[in-house]
């Protein structure tokens, strides 16, 4: 397959003429109207494939400008670069003109992520892009690599999480210009943070969305439960598929993102005989070597399905790394004994270690709540190709009552959490204020005007939490209080000891050599389970580390099997991190058994291996 590789939407020209660019087959004629001159036109003039150019004289950043049909019907740009009066109003130009001051930066590698994912608008109290520049500092301090950025594509209204986005090149405008984003991305990279967008081109929102009026940007081939599913191997899918791609091209190129995160690519439905996704990397690849930057690609998907990390020669898409809900699922059950929902596949130590070992869970068993056997092993699979989490958007904000884990665990079980994923090999990913543990919940919230469709959308919500059995009233997703009540307080002094042991264990993983191994054969190795206790080694460099973590609310007695004396680096009972204080032995010598304080955590390695980290 072919990418046509047109250029659409509004280009700004130095000479102050601009040119426009739209695919719109089904159109007999279509104009450029401005509103510096609305009672002129700008007829275009169609060239192959369905597109339409034109170049308009003296025009200036922000002007606003429509698409006129067959000289009545008037809608805004289908890449829409601004729409600063939101979805229902006109489109405007915007300069691309911006001083880069980040000439050093090169990109970062999947083994150096520790992500940190984000919504701009509830993240603090501005909720736009220098908010989160105010906050860059802070997330150095913690040692964070990467921010991922919740969806940032202009939606309906004031408030939404921004997977009802409806104009893909268009930045949110409450969230702040065109310059703002890339102010944040300059500033980022000179702090050492690299920043990943979540992109969605499984499906657009519906209120706003104009698509259908230019193209066949849309199929009843396939169906999805958020809206019309994207035409990417129908009659027409040229253009479509042009169009997302240039898209993700843009944001990589030049607003310098490091990655995308591209949401539920198992709703996006496409029998080509080169899948959007792989045409997709393979333009991002190109796009490295232009541009001598590395640039990420990570999948969301539900699937269990090595494919779309797999090289495009061993017959993958060569994305670069996946989410895995699994390792997620496991934990959650085991810490809180919730079995209901997709949770009722989980809630033993013997799932969490086999996502400990294998990354998924379900790699071929039967599945009791999708009823069939699932998944497939992930042999080839490296474990930094696989990102994990204790909590995300999904996560909380699809649960009722939108209840972080500090909701309802106690300090000590948000510690074991935390260092079952950063010493676990899988990347890493902070959903934002878990590392202090914020309490204010994170919800579901959305700001549309249509009546029919918030009717829908919250009886869509009720039938959704029937499956979970959660008892109570569904929040109004409309409520100013609900957006309100999901921004983070930032009150990170309630729990210090927290916010160090998070601090401390992504130190510790990024120092350590054992934690720069990410084989899937060798990283892990000799999982075992004594009653409440996981016990696992990490491996690499010539180097070995002994992880005992503790879901008992007990302690519990160990007692090592190899003949060697071993000192503690890690213990989460310490004091220092906000503990009870320790039952463990600083030394473990050969034959002694030793205690384990309760949904606790400790790490040890070997005396005779060189100790450049130290203890905690």
């Amino acid at each position: 397959m072919i990418n046509i590789n047109v250029p659409v939407g509004a280009s700004l020209n130095k000479d102050g003429t601009c040119s426009f660019s739209v695919w719109a087959p089904m159109c007999s004629s279509i104009s450029v109207v401005t509103d510096a001159a609305p009672e002129d036109t700008w007829p275009m003039k169609k060239q192959k494939l369905g597109y339409w150019q034109v170049t308009v004289d003296d025009t200036t950043p922000g002007m606003q400008y429509w698409y006129k049909f067959d000289d009545k019907l008037l809608r805004p740009d289908p890449a829409s670069r601004w729409q600063p009066d939101g979805v229902h109003g006109a489109s405007a130009i915007v300069s691309t003109d911006f001083n880069w001051t980040d000439d050093h930066w090169q990109g970062i590698e999947l083994s150096e992520l520790i992500i940190y994912e984000l919504h701009t608008g509830t993240f603090t109290p501005t909720g736009n892009f220098q908010g989160i520049i105010s906050k860059l500092d802070y997330l150095q301090t913690l040692g964070i690599t990467a921010i991922e950025i919740m969806p940032i594509a202009q939606f309906p209204g004031h408030h939404n999480w921004g997977y009802d986005g409806v104009f893909p090149f268009a930045i949110h405008n409450e969230y702040g210009s065109a310059a703002d984003l890339k102010q944040l991305v300059n500033a980022a990279h000179q702090h050492g943070i690299a920043v990943i967008l979540d992109v969605v081109y499984n499906h657009l929102g519906p209120e706003g969305n104009c698509l259908h009026h230019f193209a066949p940007y849309f199929t009843d081939k396939y169906k999805l439960y958020w809206g019309d599913s994207i035409n990417f191997d129908g009659a027409g899918c040229d253009g479509v598929r042009n169009y997302y791609i240039r898209n993700a091209l843009m944001w990589l190129d030049e607003f310098h993102i490091d990655g995308l995160r591209l949401d539920a690519v198992h709703a996006i439905f496409d029998s080509s005989a080169k899948h959007i996704m792989e045409e997709l990397t393979e333009q991002v690849r190109q796009l490295e070597q232009r541009s001598q930057r590395r640039k990420i690609l990570i999948a969301e998907l539900d699937l269990n399905n090595p494919r779309y990390v797999t090289p495009v020669e061993k017959g993958g898409y060569g994305m670069d790394a996946q989410w895995v809900d699994e390792f997620h699922h496991a934990l959650h059950a085991v810490l809180t004994g919730e079995l209901t929902g997709y949770y009722e596949d989980f809630g033993s130590l013997e799932h969490l270690a086999r996502s400990m070992q294998c990354s998924y869970v379900y790699t071929g068993q039967y599945s009791q709540h999708r009823k069939r056997f699932f998944g497939v092993e992930p042999k080839n699979v490296s474990y930094n190709q696989c990102v994990a989490f204790i909590q995300n958007h999904d996560q909380v904000g699809n649960r009722l009552l939108g209840d972080r884990l500090s909701a309802s665990l106690p300090g000590e079980a948000l510690k074991l959490a935390a260092a079952t994923l950063l010493l676990s090999p899988h990347i890493p990913l902070l959903f934002m204020g878990e590392e202090y543990g914020e309490k204010n919940p994170f919800l579901f919230f959305t700001s549309h005007s249509e009546e029919e469709l918030i009717a829908r959308l919250c009886e869509g919500r009720r039938k959704e939490f029937a499956h979970f059995n959660w008892e109570g009233e569904v929040p109004d997703p409309q409520s100013e209080e609900i957006f309100n009540q999901s921004k983070l307080s930032w009150k990170t002094n309630e729990s210090p000891g927290l916010f160090i042991f998070y601090q401390q264990l992504i130190a510790f993983r990024k120092k350590k050599l054992a934690m720069q191994n990410f084989r899937r054969y060798d990283a892990v190795r000799n999982i075992r389970i004594q009653n409440n206790v996981l016990q696992f080694e990490r491996h690499g460099n010539e180097e070995s580390l002994i992880v005992c973590l503790n879901f008992g609310k007990e302690p519990e007695s160990l007692l090592f099997e190899q003949s060697h004396t071993y000192k503690k680096l890690i213990d989460s009972a310490g004091d220092q991190f906000g503990g009870n204080g320790s039952l463990t032995s600083s030394i473990i010598r050969p034959g002694q058994p030793f205690l384990l304080n309760p949904l606790s955590v400790c790490v040890f390695e070997p005396t005779d291996q060189s100790d450049e980290f130290g203890s905690l």
